[in-house]
């Protein structure tokens, strides 16, 4: 079967699978059934697979968790693996370029040990003549080789360092979540264990953030004005922090803060800020100009103490996010604030 063929056979599959999942033919969600019915990245085919056997609902944000988890990782592995391949060319390529201007340069010593024995003894002026000519072209031999080996080794150093950048493209890719620019779960993970490692003699502070009503929002206005939501949500948190602090997509409409160098009081200012930041802006719908309302945002604030788990401190964050929950939305809510304790009394 041709390779057209094939991707042929596996985009019909794909669109049928869709069809029968009851999943909207989005190129997004097209995207991720391909890679399932290919069959070319695991992650995907087994978490979809026990969805697709237990026939569980595909909701939109099953659908996005699987994109953020699978195929972005996806393509970070299979890009990987091409510049793996694509340096070892290269290095491949330097090391034959080596070897030969090594016996080159052999030949060369060869040729110069062969001149001064023939140097001994009685010579005509016309042997001494050829000798000294083949000297000078033996060395001008080398030194148009040494300059050709300069200049291809510098065109290797060259294609090495755009490799490494591109490397470095895809690394910042794949901490970066797709639909928002801020950084994803990967990279928010990666910050707050680094964090943790250094809260001696150092304040970090966590914010956990939630979209009010986003499910209500995202079902009236559909995902495209959804997606819109999100967007701007992060540009909010990414106005507001500075420095080592990171904003990040923590999952669906969840959004994390981390905040280094920053106490609990300072901390749930730049919260509340943030929470202003949102508030005040008008949310359009791009395709007809109709302004939607506006988006406002929860807030848990919880800092952590020296040497506490990261989990601990999520939980606590947590917890104060379900406080400002829990008390009208649109609030900030830390770990001293006594509304936080009302409910840890009325839940036992």
């Amino acid at each position: 079967m041709h390779k057209s063929d094939r991707e042929q056979g596996i985009a019909k599959t794909a669109l049928a699978l869709m069809t029968e999942c009851d999943v909207p033919a989005t190129p997004e969600n097209f995207e991720l059934f391909y890679a399932y019915v290919s069959g070319e990245t695991p992650a995907i085919a087994q978490v979809m697979g026990g969805l697709i056997a237990s026939r569980a609902a595909f909701t939109p944000e099953a659908l996005l968790d699987l994109r953020l988890r699978c195929l972005s990782s996806a393509r970070a592995a299979r890009a990987m693996d091409s510049f793996g391949s694509g340096i070892n060319e290269v290095i491949g390529a330097v090391l034959g370029k080596l070897e030969a201007a090594g016996k080159q340069t052999t030949d060369y010593q060869n040729a110069l040990t062969a001149a001064s024995g023939a140097l001994g003894g009685d010579r005509s002026t016309d042997d001494l003549r050829a000798l000294v000519g083949g000297l000078i072209a033996a060395t001008r031999e080398m030194e148009h080789r040494t300059k050709s080996l300069e200049g291809e080794l510098q065109k290797s150093s060259a294609q090495v360092r755009e490799l490494r950048s591109k490397l470095d493209n895809v690394r910042k890719e794949s901490l970066t979540d797709p639909l928002t620019g801020i950084a994803n779960r990967k990279a928010f993970d990666g910050a707050v264990r680094q964090a943790a490692e250094h809260t001696e003699g150092e304040a970090v502070t966590l914010l956990l953030c939630d979209i009010d009503n986003f499910k209500k929002f995202n079902d009236s206005w559909g995902h495209q004005t959804g997606d819109q939501v999100l967007r701007l949500v992060a540009n909010c948190l990414a106005e507001n922090v500075k420095g080592r602090d990171t904003a990040a997509r923590y999952g669906g409409e969840e959004f994390a803060v981390l905040l280094r160098g920053t106490g609990l009081s300072a901390a749930t200012m730049v919260a509340d800020q943030i929470r202003e930041t949102v508030e005040s802006k008008k949310l359009v719908k791009k395709s007809t100009g109709d302004v939607l309302g506006t988006i406002t945002i929860s807030i848990g604030v919880a800092q952590f103490a020296p040497g506490e788990a990261v989990e601990a401190v999520i939980r606590r964050a947590d917890s104060c996010l379900y406080g400002a929950k829990s008390h009208g939305r649109n609030l900030v809510v830390n770990q001293n604030d006594p509304r936080i304790a009302a409910l840890e009394t009325s839940a036992a």
